[in-house]
Parts: C-alpha cells; sequence; structure tokens
C-alpha cells in the first residue's frame, strides 16, 4: 500500500499507461482524474459494493421462488389477515 500527500495537480503515473491527477479536495473528498486505455476497467468501491448486493438479493430471491418459501410466506400473511 501507498499512502501519499502531494500538491494540487500533482499526478502518479501506473505503469506506462495509467496516469491520476490529484484536483484537490476539501473535508473528506477527493478528486482525481484518471485517464486509462479503455480496456482498462475503472470502478469505485461503492460501486462494486452496490452490484454485489444486487446479486447475493437477487439469488436469494431466486432460491426463495424455488423452494417455494416465498409461496409459504404469503400464505401465512393472507391467513393472518382473515
Amino acid at each position: 500500500m501507498l499512502m501519499l500527500t502531494v500538491p494540487k495537480e500533482e499526478y502518479l503515473m501506473i505503469g506506462k499507461d495509467i496516469k491520476i491527477t490529484f484536483l484537490g479536495g476539501n473535508n473528506n473528498q477527493l478528486r482525481l482524474m484518471i485517464d486509462a486505455p479503455k480496456e482498462v476497467n475503472i470502478a469505485r468501491g461503492r460501486a462494486i459494493q452496490k452490484r454485489a448486493v444486487k446479486r447475493r438479493n437477487a439469488t436469494l430471491k431466486k432460491a426463495q421462488e424455488e423452494s417455494g418459501v416465498e409461496a409459504s410466506v404469503e400464505k401465512a400473511q393472507k391467513a393472518q389477515e382473515a
């Protein structure tokens, strides 16, 4: 892991193709500009986490539907309402 303190508009090179420029920031936010080839996948940690949660929820829902748990829960709820 590399931890740096850099002035505004300072940049880092990763290999020969990826340039990360620090544009500044305030409080808890930092502005970056990333210049990389199109074939390099760049994703924010928050976006990766959201996708993982969506996939997990979809998998759970599918498993419930296949096992009939959801139908049983709906029947129980209707019986309580009556």
